[in-house]
């Protein structure tokens, strides 16, 4: 087990949540430049690490907001991906001709969130389905897939807090850190 006096600060509180207002900025640009402002929009929430994000996030969102969830998982216990998507939840509502942004954590290898949005537009036949991601880790990238809209890029350091975890701990750490 990594012992948490060894993690680095990554970005601090107050420099993260300004980077989630601005995200959520560009995420309403788009929604009020390309659809009515009383359209709905469904936010998909990847369990569990993007539950932290996907909150503060859907604060600062201005147009009226459906929120749903899903539970998904390539890691298990590692540091790694596994490379296999394990779905644990799926149940969403029908989404046929809605709005739909995807809400993840972080995006490394693009697989997770290449099966989900391949889900979403294919078996849910949704109208708009854009994804928002807390930390874009474009280095680790295996698919041909980019976010929508992201908050921070990160190197190739595995990050905690925030809603990320190692094993399942340090999701609750209103920073993102990193273990040396």
């Amino acid at each position: 087990m990594k012992n948490i006096k060894e993690l680095k600060t990554l970005i601090d509180k107050d420099e993260l949540t300004e980077k989630i207002k601005n995200l959520a900025d560009e995420i309403n640009k788009y929604y009020s430049s390309n659809y009515s402002e009383n359209e709905e929009l469904t936010v998909v929430c990847v369990l569990k690490g993007a539950v932290m994000f996907f909150a503060e996030l859907s604060k600062y969102l201005k147009m009226p907001v459906r929120m749903e969830f899903v539970s998904l998982s390539s890691y298990g216990a590692g540091e790694k991906s596994s490379g296999r998507v394990s779905a644990l939840n799926l149940s969403l509502p029908p989404l046929e001709n809605k709005n739909v942004l995807v809400v993840e954590d972080i995006m490394d290898t693009g697989l997770t969130l290449k099966f989900l949005l391949d889900f979403i537009e294919t078996k849910c036949r949704a109208k708009d389905v854009k994804l928002a991601v807390m930390c874009d880790k474009k280095c680790a990238r295996k698919y041909d897939i980019s976010p929508d809209f992201y908050a921070l890029d990160v190197d190739d350091k595995f990050i905690v807090g925030f809603g990320l975890d190692y094993n399942e701990l340090y999701r609750n750490i209103p920073y993102i850190g990193y273990f040396e």
